[in-house]
């Protein structure tokens, strides 16, 4: 018993810091186990990898590990033997590690042809607990702020008033936040840094311009171009948005994306 929770065999908590969030395509530039024991004992060991492939910048920016940190750093290749010793006979678990580290983890193994099989091992997901516990839906962000039960809810003028009341609960609870609409807009903005469109169908790769979808995932779009432009006809003629169909019609054509200076 380690507190509240009862072990029967280890359990491997741990973290990956990556080249970007495409499990099929990115690759490992930190890796970081906490194994516990049943009886108590623990131990961390952290490692920091070369990807094999330029780091993002706006994968830079997330984890402060630049091409440069790296360089010199082994390879997944090189330690993969050992980690698969290490989390043998391991339970897992983490933080988002089911939506990311995981497949992340299986395709690293895959790609240096070791089977890392995790369907005998239990995975406690601690985000999918936090949203379990405390979900995000606008019943809940209302009975959070607000301290009242959302009547009429999924009515469009109730959700629009309780909105409202949220956004008020939200600035009297927390100072930290911007007072001006400029401000909060800004905060409230989760865009990809490296996406290329509104939707992350491209993406930037350092000036490189990948796919991020479908069976070329991971390849450039002038690799694309060139080689497989009926994939780019495809997305023209199918239900993509605006945006999306004028990247492939553009790239038909030799033109690609130009990544402005941040």
């Amino acid at each position: 018993m380690i507190g509240d929770l009862q072990l029967t065999r280890p359990l491997a908590f741990f973290d990956i810091e990556s080249t970007g969030v495409v499990p099929q395509r990115d690759r490992i530039v930190e890796i970081s186990v906490m194994k516990v024991m049943p009886d108590g004992s623990s131990r961390t060991t952290t490692r920091r990898l070369n990807p094999g492939m330029p780091i993002p910048p706006g994968a830079t920016a997330i984890h402060g590990i630049s091409d440069a940190d790296v360089a010199d750093c082994p390879q997944f290749a090189d330690i993969a033997d050992k980690l698969l010793a290490y989390l043998d006979g391991c339970d897992l678990a983490g933080y988002n590690i089911q939506g990311f580290d995981v497949p992340l983890l299986e395709n690293e193994f895959k790609r240096v042809g070791l089977d890392f099989n995790t369907a005998n091992r239990k995975i406690v997901d601690a985000y999918n607990l936090f949203c379990k516990l405390y979900p995000r839906t606008l019943t809940a962000a209302y009975k959070f702020f607000c301290g009242k039960d959302l009547e009429g809810a999924h009515g469009a003028a109730a959700d629009t008033a309780a909105t409202f009341e949220v956004l008020m609960g939200q600035l009297a609870k927390h100072a930290e936040l911007p007072r001006n609409v400029d401000e909060l807009a800004a905060y409230s903005d989760m865009t990809d840094p490296d996406a290329v469109d509104r939707n992350r169908r491209f993406k930037w790769n350092g000036d490189e311009v990948m796919v991020n979808f479908g069976k070329y995932a991971g390849r450039s779009l002038r690799d694309i171009a060139e080689n497989e432009p009926g994939f780019l006809r495809w997305i023209i003629k199918s239900d993509f948005p605006d945006d999306v169909r004028a990247i492939a019609e553009k790239a038909l054509v030799g033109i690609f994306p130009e990544r402005k200076q941040q």
